[in-house]
C-alpha cells in the first residue's frame, strides 16, 4: 500500500517526466537534439562534482529527492557532493535525451552502491555555452 508521501513523489515523477516529454514534442525531436557534454555524462558516473558544477548556472533549481531549491552555482555544487558522498556511483547512463541547439534536456538512470537514483537535468545554451538550469535526482521506484 502506498502512502500519501509515496504518491506525492509518483504525481512529481510523472509531471515532470510529461514536461520534458512536452518539451520534446514542441519541436524538440530526437533528430534535432544537441549531444550532451561529455564531460556532464562522465562526472555523474564518477561522483565529480567539482567537473558537474563546471556546467552549472549561475543559480541552478536543483532537487535532489525530497529537498527543492535554486541555489547559486557554489552551494548546488556542495548539494551534489554531499549528495555522491553518501551514494557513491556505480554508473550512469543516458536513457532520453532531446531538445534544439540552445536548449535540451536529457534523462538518465544512475546506479549506486545502496541504490537507483532517476537524474533528469535542462541545459540552455549562452553565448555557445552549455548551462545546467535544472537538475534532479529522485530515487528510482521499481
Amino acid at each position: 500500500m502506498l502512502t500519501v508521501g509515496h504518491k506525492t513523489e509518483k504525481m512529481r515523477t510523472l509531471i515532470t517526466i510529461l514536461m520534458f516529454t512536452l518539451v520534446g514534442l514542441l519541436g524538440f525531436g530526437p533528430g534535432a537534439h544537441a549531444q550532451i557534454p561529455d564531460e556532464i555524462i562522465v562526472s555523474l558516473r564518477s561522483g565529480n562534482s567539482a567537473a558537474l558544477a563546471k556546467y552549472f548556472n549561475q543559480n541552478v533549481e536543483l532537487v535532489v529527492l525530497n529537498t527543492e531549491n535554486v541555489y547559486s552555482k557554489a552551494h548546488a555544487q556542495q548539494v551534489i557532493n554531499d549528495f555522491f558522498k553518501k551514494n557513491p556511483p556505480k554508473s550512469f547512463t543516458i536513457i532520453h535525451q532531446g531538445g534544439k541547439s540552445d536548449s535540451y534536456y536529457a534523462i538518465g538512470n544512475l546506479k549506486t552502491e545502496k541504490q537507483n537514483f532517476r537524474i533528469y537535468f535542462l541545459i540552455k545554451k549562452v553565448n555557445n555555452l552549455s548551462h545546467i538550469h535544472q537538475l534532479r535526482i529522485e530515487e528510482q521506484m521499481n
